[in-house]
């Protein structure tokens, strides 16, 4: 009974905090019981229990009781079993660390980072079709999309699946001939051979493998005779029925100086966008690192408020993020002080102030727009239709609270309009963010992609 209460209370917390915080934050959660009055979950990690706490503990009591269970308060510890699991895993993340070094010499090409696995690769929105398709050609399985075309800026963890792409090829098929290298690599290859007249050889190398993997694939672009040869090893492959597996900064059709021709042909299979990383992914890879970190750093805590910080404040990418951790750790490690949000904000000034963006009333305007499907014409024009007129004033709202323009300049750029008609497109969404959760998501989502 009491956890079929939790079930239908876990269903009621699903509409009322919306997808993505219910995924993160509250599926996770495993009902273990109540005694005296608290209801009792295991979660995953202490800095878990302690996030949903501050954030869902009232709404999860109020969704309980009104399921019928006779609670006052709710815990959560992490469980003996999820020690122990964590125990196992951590063994066998070192065996198979080790096993990985060892088959890092048999992947032709690069050296694969034994760090760069599946299972280190923190999931979340902005990521989760890359990884789907990622982990769908690790498989080795019949070839369904060729080529995998993985995209997005900086630090968004497109080498990360690169590399956990071909460790689980040789994991789940040790048979199969793996090449993996960076543009830069083929193209050194490729002039190599042609300086010392060994063509056939390259060939015959680059189309005898089951799968090729080319990384930053945007450096051969403008280098006419290496784009020849890879169009042809490309064709070569791809007729053999090969998985090619291609990452780049942008999508082929926008790098600049690539062929035409190779551009075609790399969007001819599935061409997947990491996007840049939201709030509630950055704290996932957040607690990910910190418990990586804290069993080299024994008796460093981190503060829950440090870990939201950081999350907020630095979002340009993952690596930035990852160093600036590194960073924290170490010096509260060599000062022997205990990691708060003053030591965080002395120790990563300048990280911080680099990762400090200005957001543009044109950049708010436009995403807005893109948002709610209308013409960025229409939401500046003087139309007053419902479908125009509230994502205006979303757009008014999200620009007071995200610039430091004055009211009357936001005004001018709405089409000219007066201050006062800003002011109360403000108070509006303001009113409606408190009654309508949808309105309060869509709030929330914007908010984050523009600081993303």
């Amino acid at each position: 009974m009491k956890l079929e209460s939790w079930n239908i209370a876990s269903d009621q917390l699903r509409r009322s905090l919306g997808h993505n915080n219910f995924k993160s934050w509250i599926e996770p959660l495993e009902f273990v019981g109540d005694e005296t009055g608290t209801a009792e979950f295991s979660v995953p990690t202490s800095f878990f229990g302690n996030y949903v706490r501050q954030h869902f503990e009232d709404q999860i009591l109020y969704q309980l009781r009104d399921a019928g269970m006779q609670v006052s308060r709710v815990s959560f510890s992490v469980g003996r079993a999820d020690l122990a699991a964590k125990q196992s895993i951590s063994t066998t993340t070192t065996k198979s660390s080790a096993i990985r070094e060892e088959k890092a010499r048999e992947i032709q090409g690069a050296k694969l980072d034994p760090r760069f696995v599946f299972d280190n690769f923190v999931v979340g929105k902005p990521n989760e079709l890359a990884h789907a398709a990622a982990k769908r050609v690790a498989e080795a399985g019949p070839v369904s999309f060729n080529p995998l075309f993985l995209y997005g800026g900086v630090g968004l963890g497109k080498t990360h699946l690169m590399h956990a792409i071909a460790w689980e090829l040789q994991s789940n098929r040790p048979d199969i001939n793996v090449m993996y290298l960076s543009a830069e690599q083929f193209m050194y290859r490729f002039v190599q051979a042609l300086r010392e007249r060994k063509m056939m050889d390259f060939k015959e190398l680059f189309r005898s493998v089951d799968v090729l993997m080319v990384d930053d694939v945007q450096f051969i672009a403008g280098k006419d005779s290496t784009q020849e040869e890879f169009f042809h090893t490309f064709n070569a492959l791809v007729d053999q029925n090969k998985q090619i597996i291609i990452s780049a900064d942008r999508a082929p059709g926008e790098i600049k100086n690539l062929e035409d021709r190779i551009a075609s042909r790399l969007q001819c299979g599935l061409v997947v966008d990491l996007h840049p990383t939201t709030y509630e992914l950055r704290l996932g890879i957040l607690q990910s690192k910190i418990e990586l970190y804290q069993s080299s750093y024994p008796g460093i805590e981190v503060r829950q408020e440090v870990v939201e910080f950081l999350a907020h404040r630095i979002s340009s990418n993952v690596r930035v993020l990852e160093g600036a951790l590194t960073r924290l750790f170490a010096f509260a490690s060599l000062v022997g002080r205990e990691i708060t949000v003053e030591l965080t904000q002395d120790c990563l000034s300048d990280i911080l102030r680099a990762s400090d963006r200005k957001i543009t009333v044109e950049e708010i305007q436009r995403k807005v727009s893109e948002h709610y499907n209308i013409r960025l014409s229409d939401m500046l024009g003087p139309k007053r239709l419902r479908s125009f007129a509230r994502p205006r004033q979303i757009a008014m709202y999200l620009c007071k609270k995200l610039t430091s323009r004055s009211l009357p300049e936001i005004g001018r750029r709405f089409g000219g309009r007066d201050h006062t008609t800003v002011m109360h497109g403000v108070r509006r969404i303001e009113d409606l963010r408190n009654q309508d959760s949808q309105m309060s998501d869509d709030l929330d989502m914007l908010r984050r992609s523009l600081e993303g």
